[in-house]
């Protein structure tokens, strides 16, 4: 195989894999997280399953803090720090194209695509990697390494609860 060949290869090929999460309820009194948790079927299949259960209901203003870290000495921010008035975004979602692709990111996976007021639990169940693949590889490429994605969420402007995925590119 050629020297040069080789090389593209690796530049074009790139893998998604799911290493950790956490999850805390930061106000026990609004929500309590009933399960958080990778599961690693096989070396190649893992998957993440979240559910929240709301415990005051309906909540009509919430807010979502997306921040992206990279591994650097501890993690370190790192290209996208975005906080969205969910409720506003859920009515039009294609408005924005950076909160499109974090709409796009949840969407498959979760049942959290819709308006306000929010009245049930969060669940999102066995989320894998090749469903964030295309989107941390082809839409944003972007360089190999461990990430973690941190969302903060909000209920009328108070932090309930903190989310951290932590994944890396190779």
């Amino acid at each position: 195989m050629k020297p040069y060949f080789f090389v593209a290869l690796l530049l074009v090929y790139s893998l998604v894999e799911f290493t950790n999460i956490k999850c805390e309820s930061v106000d026990k009194d609004f929500c309590e997280i009933d399960y958080c948790f990778l599961k690693s079927v096989n070396r190649t299949y893992k998957y993440v399953s979240v559910k929240v259960k709301l415990l005051r209901i309906p909540v009509t203003r919430i807010k979502v803090n997306f921040a992206v870290y990279k591994r650097l000495n501890g993690y370190k921010p790192f290209l996208y720090n975005l906080t969205l008035d969910a409720c506003k975004f859920l009515k039009a979602p294609r408005s924005n194209p950076v909160a499109n692709y974090f709409y796009n990111f949840f969407n498959n996976v979760s049942n959290m695509n819709h308006s306000c007021p929010y009245d049930h639990d969060i669940v999102m169940e066995k989320m894998t990697y090749s469903s964030v693949y295309h989107q941390f590889s082809d839409i944003l490429p972007f360089p190999e390494g461990n990430y973690m994605l941190e969302i903060h969420w909000k209920a009328y402007d108070i932090t309930r609860a903190v989310t951290k995925y932590y994944w890396s590119l190779s």
